[in-house]
């Protein structure tokens, strides 16, 4: 949306501030929802909301409603300023994606969205006081509040047979807590509700506190398993306040070790999947492979999960010609390994049975969630960051193509990650033969753009990372709001698991593998 097509849904004398390929605008309280109805009809989706304590410098708070442009791959941003008053209308009647935001800033802020269908509070447990709020900015960070006594309703389903099952969030496996209360007629699942929160650390709060050095290993502890995903997203936004170049040389590194991060966790995951049908061959070549992955990123980087790497400003790992040339060869001979296997997989009708039709979503779900990555293309969603909104070296590399699916079961999320597979080895392969030589970083990392605020968005593995920085007056930062996919995709999960039984819940569950960490920060 160009600006003079902006101007047709705002007032005339609306300034609009524009940083990057971002425009910013105020617009007021009573006429939020008139702005947001208006850009939804356009077309805009709404990728993001945040908010910001700004009284110390402005009197106010800010709620931040951030759209997508995918006609010209720009972000339209209205905000509100609330400075008498912490009630604001909710968007969520009108944008179904907002739910969960709009539910993070009153348990965050204490800014409540009036008309929410559901004021419970969001990541923060009972034994937190409902009148504290910890991302204010006069909230005592090192002060442990007095422990409060409160309970946590789940929905209710009523009718003849219908009985609960509590599951977590203690679980057998290792893995991350979570609560998962299941509502079932018979073996059938009629309410699926999850209750996350458990392994909140207080993420947002800490980048308020950190030097910068320490903000890039911060946000690679975000969500372990998309270290360098994360760390991008972070670096790239304080690259776009710095004004600073990132070296080509750097922009291709980014390319490979992002992809080698995709692809671990795209084949640990397909064994996964494989395993929790009881096709065990199946989930042992997955963890093989994913194995011999992390053991090149060790090799590569010194690190498995390639921690360390991402600087602002470019990379601290290079990829000299011998070890890139190694690198290759292991490529290749990982393909062969990979196809020979799946020549294998696909004779298992068993295999295919369990997947198909299990945890099925539709696009309108899907789509109506503001879901991405795997879930989303998995229903027919033809979106992905590296192409709509290209960063690094991706355009300079032609990546062009979307893997899609369009059943939006669990055999198109395994699909989807086989097919991704296969691209990410083919992006490697073409960065390692097309790599310019030049300096891995920038020399100079200028001073931040005060009083601004910037997005930044990289395509993880599962999905799309969005980072919302913003600057005070003096240039420091201010706010930090990662948004990992899972924080979108967990709404999804009560959709996927309606009438199917509850022994599939695991299957389903681990075809999306979301994180708890990257919700509950």
């Amino acid at each position: 949306m160009n600006n003079e097509m902006l101007k047709q849904y705002i007032y005339q004398d609306t300034k609009v501030e524009s940083f990057g390929s971002t425009r910013f605008f105020e617009v007021s309280v009573s006429k939020l929802k008139e702005i947001v109805v208006a850009l939804h009809g356009q077309g805009l989706s709404l990728k993001f909301m945040t908010a910001t304590d700004d009284r110390k410098e402005h009197g106010d708070f800010r709620i931040w409603y951030i759209f997508y442009d995918h006609t010209d791959a720009s972000f339209v941003v209205p905000f509100i300023r609330l400075k008498n008053g912490e009630k604001f209308p909710t968007i969520t009647p009108i944008i179904h994606g907002a739910w969960n935001y709009e539910k993070r800033i009153a348990t965050f802020f204490g800014l409540i969205a009036e008309g929410h269908p559901d004021p419970r509070p969001l990541i923060l447990h009972e034994n937190w006081p409902s009148d504290i709020y910890p991302l204010r900015k006069d909230f005592a960070w090192n002060e442990r509040p007095a422990i409060a006594k409160g309970t946590y309703k789940f929905q209710e389903v009523g009718g003849e047979g219908i009985y609960e099952i509590p599951v977590g969030p203690i679980h057998a496996g290792i893995i991350e807590p979570g609560h998962f209360r299941f509502s079932v007629a018979g073996e059938e699942i009629v309410l699926l509700e999850p209750h996350l929160g458990f392994t909140h650390k207080g993420s947002e709060k800490l980048f308020e506190k950190l030097s910068q050095a320490d903000m890039v290993s911060l946000s690679e502890k975000i969500s372990g398993d998309s270290s360098f995903s994360h760390s991008l997203a972070f670096c790239q936004a304080m690259e776009q306040l710095s004004e600073t170049v990132v070296p080509k040389r750097a922009k291709y590194l980014r390319v490979i070790y992002a992809e080698l991060e995709r692809l671990a966790n795209h084949f640990g995951d397909i064994g996964a999947i494989m395993t929790d049908t009881g096709f065990n061959f199946g989930g042992a070549q997955g963890a093989r492979l994913r194995e011999i992955i992390m053991q090149l990123n060790d090799k590569i980087t010194g690190s498995r999960f390639l921690r360390g790497v991402n600087v602002i400003g470019g990379v601290t790992k290079d990829i000299p010609v011998k070890v890139g040339t190694e690198l290759a060869a292991s490529l290749k001979d990982i393909t062969k390994d990979f196809f020979e296997v799946m020549a294998i997989v696909e004779t298992s009708d068993t295999l295919v049975n369990r997947l198909e039709g299990t945890g099925r979503l539709t696009e309108d779900i899907v789509a109506s969630h503001g879901a991405t990555g795997i879930a989303a293309k998995a229903a027919g969603i033809n979106r992905d960051s590296r192409i709509d909104f290209p960063y690094a070296a991706y355009k300079e590399l032609g990546f062009k193509e979307i893997a899609t699916e369009i059943n939006g079961d669990v055999e198109a999320r395994f699909r989807i990650r086989l097919k991704e597979i296969t691209s990410s080895i083919s992006l490697i392969e073409n960065a390692l033969d097309n790599i310019p030589s030049g300096p891995l970083k920038a020399e100079i990392i200028g001073p931040l753009k005060p009083d601004v605020a910037t997005i930044s968005v990289v395509e993880g593995w599962r999905g799309e990372i969005i980072y919302f920085l913003s600057t005070d007056s003096q240039g420091n930062i201010q706010r930090v709001d990662p948004r990992d996919p899972s924080r979108v995709n967990w709404l999804l999960l009560e959709h996927a698991g309606f009438g199917n039984i509850v022994p599939d819940f695991p299957l389903i569950n681990k075809s999306f593998n979301l994180s708890y960490t990257g919700n509950d920060l």
